[in-house]
């Protein structure tokens, strides 16, 4: 599965994202020759990445030790070991970003930059073998407890879990999860019966590979010139119910290579409903910006009503539960960085009553780009409670709001902190824009529990 690179929304932990201390993570300029493409027509070529003339070996540790310099590099993956010496030029991040990797089991590595990439797909003509060494144990503890309750017509079980996303009957505010099943004889049931081998562990969020739901595409709606939103039906008895601030994955095979890109999620409207804007049913909304070259969205583009399209996750660091006591919630967006912010706004305005003020900040270049422009200003007549800024960097001579880039003077008079207020700002945008937005408000004062910047 191929990582392709987002402006607007980079993995976690990514070349792409702002680092942990504060130090970007450029993205590599790749040679000519050496884009996403080529490198598909690379592994179909029929040339030999492995150097095994297609024999699979069990590696040692020992063995995948000697294998640690540019030009005679594997890696483990999950208990699979890959020859990644071919792929040096090809990597995003750069050859010092993958020589990290380097002779060395680098799940954990891996799944700090980007967890849901397919590598199997990606890196499939790259394959040495099995590592010869028994998998770790799944671990244990992911569920807090376990009840059960009989009728002479039903079972009622009910996991009350730290997991936060909840599917079929739920309680998201306790963690419960209730799971009917009925009986196909009518009995009651003095035990529930022996687990099967291997099903009596719970294996972590962390642990897990993502898991794809095959979903249609239902509708498209156009927001701007250049983005549309994407309505996508999950299976039929399929319910996914994903969390303020969490994104999901798009997958689909192009030229015989899944490609894979995250978005999040919006509700079909920004103005609130009657209905939770926690609640979520057998519907996606993806709000997605196209590019006429851009390998997945121009195939979304052209993707006709009734086409299907995987979906993975959801996953995501952000929690509701910082929210709890913030009295004044800030948002700095860019482009389509104002996607999180979209249901952020709603579970605000909707359910805390808590923030008093919600303001929104949102980055753009002209002002037809502007998403859901309407609604924002709608939003603002309707709620006291909210505000928003529109900052144009090429606005037109007739254009009346800001203008320009994202500076320290901008911010300082749209950070207010009252006496005794709790803020939080969010951040999201292209690599650059975060990184200056964070590096702006920490000048403020504002600490990193005050600060959260919302990434894959």
């Amino acid at each position: 599965m191929l990582n392709v690179p987002s402006q607007s929304f980079p993995a976690a932990g990514s070349q792409q994202r702002v680092a942990p201390t504060g130090q970007s993570r450029n993205k590599v300029a790749l040679k000519p020759g050496h884009s996403l493409l080529d490198w598909i027509r690379l592994t179909k070529s029929g040339r030999d990445l492995t150097g095994l003339r297609g024999r699979l070996i069990e590696v040692t540790e020992e063995e995948l030790k000697k294998h640690n310099t540019r030009n005679d590099c594997w890696t483990c993956i999950r208990g699979m070991v890959y020859n990644v010496s071919a792929y040096m030029d090809f990597h995003p991040g750069g050859e010092e970003e993958l020589m990290r990797a380097a002779g060395i089991d680098s799940t954990e590595l891996f799944d700090q930059v980007h967890r849901w990439v397919n590598y199997e797909s990606m890196l499939k003509e790259c394959l040495v073998g099995r590592m010869a060494v028994k998998p770790s144990p799944a671990l244990q503890g992911s569920v807090s407890s376990f009840d059960n309750y009989s009728t002479l017509l039903l079972i009622l079980i009910y996991l009350f879990s730290c997991c936060p996303v909840l599917i079929v009957q739920t309680s998201h505010t306790v963690g419960k999860v209730q799971v009917c099943l009925h009986k196909s004889v009518k009995d009651k049931w003095m035990k529930v019966g022996q687990p099967l081998e291997h099903h009596d562990t719970f294996i972590q969020c962390k642990d897990r590979e993502l898991f794809y739901r095959e979903c249609v595409l239902v509708s498209k709606s156009d927001v701007t010139h250049d983005t549309q939103v994407l309505c996508l039906q999950l299976p039929p008895g399929s319910h996914m119910q994903v969390p303020v601030g969490r994104h999901v994955y798009l997958k689909t095979s192009l030229q015989g290579t899944d490609v894979v890109k995250p978005y999040t999620p919006v509700d079909q409207s920004l103005i609130p409903s009657s209905q939770s804007s926690a609640e979520m049913g057998s519907d996606l909304n993806l709000m997605i910006k196209l590019y006429p070259d851009g390998l997945l969205t121009s195939h979304l583009a052209s993707l006709p009503i009734g086409s299907s399209l995987s979906v993975g996750g959801p996953e995501g660091s952000f929690s509701t539960r910082i929210l709890h006591d913030v009295t004044h919630l800030y948002m700095l967006a860019a482009g389509t960085g104002f996607t999180p912010m979209a249901r952020l706004i709603r579970l605000a305005l909707q359910d805390l009553t808590s923030i008093r003020k919600t303001k929104l900040m949102f980055f753009n270049r002209q002002e037809r780009d502007i998403l859901w422009c309407s609604q924002l200003d709608e939003l603002c007549t309707k709620e006291e409670r909210f505000d928003v800024e529109y900052v144009l960097s090429e606005p037109t001579d007739s254009w009346k709001g800001r203008r320009g880039r994202i500076d320290a003077c901008m911010l300082q008079n749209f950070l207010e902190r009252p006496e005794k207020a709790k803020c939080l700002v969010c951040v999201c945008g292209p690599a650059k824009f975060t990184e200056l937005a964070v590096q702006l408000v920490r000048q403020l004062d504002f600490s990193e529990e005050e600060i959260h910047i919302f990434q894959g």
